[in-house]
């Protein structure tokens, strides 16, 4: 540990990040103009150390290289050093983490970074070990004093990268090609060389769950009834959820696989992550009806609730890999203590979880599955029932008993973005289970965004200890927005739809490059660093750029705004050559682009309670559509719902495809067959 005599500048962070390292003896400032002026006045290059608070080869840097004096002395001699999150500074690690893969580096995290007083960056990587860090510091400072003319000479180079916007590095010229189902096929064929036939996923390690390749798949498998995409989603999701990567006992998914078989995690918990993965889940329901799938879902959203929801309804960002300094600690179990905590089932579950003497490690279990229930009922002369009510009590008495260790750190920051993604997560759940506390967590969350981290119109970026800081960026807006779109279509209240457009118009007028005809990153008020990006591929987060293509071509349609819809086609007509190339990095944009293959349908529903009868539309996976609805009698400024009245005294369902409209028809099954894809 840290020797608390010294405390650094850090100590004044909201980031739980930045506060970790409040007490090393390292002289760290935060990213801010402190830091830069000083770096100038003084003339010294500067050390940018980019992490995050769930990482844990960022804890082993830190103990190994940050807590210990002599190297903190190295590092405060020769350089400005300054630690940043990159959860709350997306931007900074943006630029940054470009400035290392253009040395042709991988990068991850921590990121190390070098500059020079102006910020030009000249010299980074990854995790270093104790002695190599400390030599490389020695190295960089004395070479900054007597030959500082070559890390300029590198610094120019990274920097004509860095300067080339993304349409111009990628060749993003628009195209006038139509959008086809075929073309959608060939996309799916790209993703299709890289299968794990067996396990799922793609075929090596590590393995990260990747929603967005799943969504797609899912859409462009029902399209074009390809079997062979939808039986590969089947196969990852169920896989996921009975591996190690998915919390057996107390739900939630882990961020990603270190093996093939999803069996051994990163026992990091993301937000981000689950909140992709309850919309994911609970779609592929529609399209299976998986019980698995509705099981993964409800416990998911319980663990949300139970450990990582805050007093004002806004939802926390990680739970830390390491507990006691070991990585996975919270999470393993003994054969014994199954024994102990679960008495006469205790045989039958270490069966389930595959309990031994140490699957993992000595002494140590990682609870996964490796079959149906079904299966497992059947093999052990159970009624289906019968395992799931013990399976449920079995997970609750393991579950009090976990409560009782030491837990790992907690994250406690609260992102928009990141709540956004979950935002959309509850009401997809919603719109599938009708489980009205999954709705309830959705409003309340909505309303504590709105009202918390909304500033005269603005949105900030991160909440914690009361207060809303830093101002969003893309991926935030279209996140909200995203999930605001999502909040109306399960609850036809136009407030949501009113508050998605209002951040719509912010987003435009602040981020959008009319020239390249995307959006930047950061807003057009935030700070100037060095490079001013677009977002464009995927990562584990949904480029911000193809979310608000998204937001634009729904929130378009259902407010019937043509410039929003002409501006999504766009956006897409951008970036159509590289997604039909490279569809594993670009698989929200196909998803987008699936929409555009045939005509969306537009669904209204009238009647006494139409909630509940879009409840029963929902309980089909329909890939391409918008609702909107209104009880009998309501007035709205809605172009769909004008005109739209009751037909003979029953719930009314109205289906219309590019302002073309079917008859009205009294019920779901009537509607079914008049859609068409």
């Amino acid at each position: 540990m840290a020797d608390n005599q010294f405390t650094n500048r850090l100590i004044k962070a909201s980031s739980p990040y930045l506060l970790q390292h409040a007490h090393n003896p390292v002289d760290w400032f935060p990213w801010g103009e402190e830091a830069l002026n000083k770096a100038k006045e003084e003339n010294k290059p500067i050390i940018v150390s980019i992490g995050y608070s769930a990482c844990h080869w960022c804890h082993v840097m830190e103990r190994e290289s940050f807590e210990d004096s002599d190297i903190a002395q190295i590092m405060n001699t020769h350089f400005v050093c300054i630690k940043v999150d990159r959860e709350e500074r997306p931007d900074v690690d943006q630029v940054y983490m470009d400035a290392v893969h253009a040395m042709g580096l991988q990068g991850g995290w921590p990121l190390n970074v070098f500059l020079l007083p102006d910020q030009r960056p000249f010299y980074g990587g990854t995790y270093f070990p104790q002695k190599g860090w400390a030599q490389l510091c020695n190295q960089i400072g004395r070479v900054f004093k007597e030959q500082r003319h070559q890390l300029e000479k590198s610094a120019e180079g990274f920097m004509q990268s860095l300067g080339k916007s993304e349409v111009e590095k990628y060749g993003l010229i628009s195209t006038n090609n139509t959008f086809t189902k075929e073309a959608l096929h060939e996309m799916a064929i790209k993703l299709a060389e890289n299968f794990d036939l067996k396990k799922g996923g793609n075929n090596r390690a590590p393995k990260f769950p990747m929603p967005v390749t799943y969504q797609f798949l899912l859409r462009e498998g029902t399209i074009n009834n390809n079997q062979e995409a939808l039986d590969h989603v089947e196969r990852t999701l169920s896989h996921m959820a009975w591996g190690g990567l998915y919390d057996q006992v107390g739900g939630g998914f882990t961020r990603y696989s270190t093996d093939m078989d999803w069996f051994v995690p990163h026992f990091e918990k993301m937000l981000y992550d689950n909140g992709q993965l309850v919309s994911l889940y609970s779609e592929a329901y529609q399209a299976t009806k998986n019980p698995l799938y509705k099981q993964v879902v409800f416990q998911t959203i319980d663990w949300l609730e139970r450990e990582m929801t805050s007093p004002e309804n806004g939802f926390y960002s990680a739970l830390d890999a390491d507990s006691e300094g070991e990585e996975g600690k919270f999470y393993l179990w003994k054969t014994q203590e199954f024994e102990s905590i679960l008495g006469p089932d205790a045989e039958l579950l270490i069966d389930y979880y595959n309990i031994t003497s140490g699957n993992w490690e000595p002494e140590k279990n990682i609870p996964f599955r490796n079959e149906r229930n079904e299966d497992f009922a059947r093999k052990h002369n159970l009624d289906f029932e019968e395992l799931e009510d013990v399976i449920t009590s079995a997970n609750y008495a393991l579950l009090q008993e976990r409560a009782k260790r030491v837990r790992p750190g907690l994250d406690d920051k609260i992102l928009s973005g990141w709540n956004g993604l979950m935002l959309k997560g509850l009401c997809d759940a919603y719109a599938v289970f009708g489980e009205k506390q999954f709705l309830n967590m959705a409003i309340k969350n909505a309303n504590f965004l709105l009202n918390s981290m909304l500033s005269k119109g603005r949105l900030k970026r991160t909440y914690k200890d009361g207060e809303a800081s830093i101002d969003a960026y893309l991926e935030d807006y279209a996140a909200l927005i995203q999930g605001l779109i999502a909040l109306y279509q399960v609850t036809f209240n136009e407030e949501w739809l009113s508050q998605a457009t209002a951040l719509t118009e912010t987003t435009i007028e602040a981020f959008f490059d009319p020239d390249e005809e995307l959006f930047f990153f950061t807003s057009n008020t935030s700070e100037q660093l060095i490079a001013r990006k677009k977002e464009i591929f995927d990562n584990v987060i949904p480029s911000s750029n193809a979310m608000m293509g998204h937001n634009l071509y729904l929130l378009g349609l259902l407010t019937d705004t043509q410039s929003y819809i002409d501006k999504s086609l766009s956006m897409i007509r951008r970036v159509d050559r590289i997604v039909n190339m490279a569809p594993q990095d670009l698989a929200h944009w196909a998803s987008l682009y699936s929409l555009m293959t045939y005509p969306t349908a537009e669904i209204v529903v009238v009647s006494s309670n139409p909630v509940k009868d879009i409840h029963v539309l929902n309980q089909h996976f329909i890939p391409n559509k918008v609702v909107a609805g209104k009880t009998t009698g309501k007035v709205s400024d809605l172009a769909l719902l004008k005109g739209r009245e009751l037909v003979n005294d029953k719930s009314t369902f109205y289906l219309c495809y590019n302002k073309a409209c079917q008859l009205p028809v009294n019920s779901v099954e009537k509607l079914l067959g008049q859609l068409t894809n």
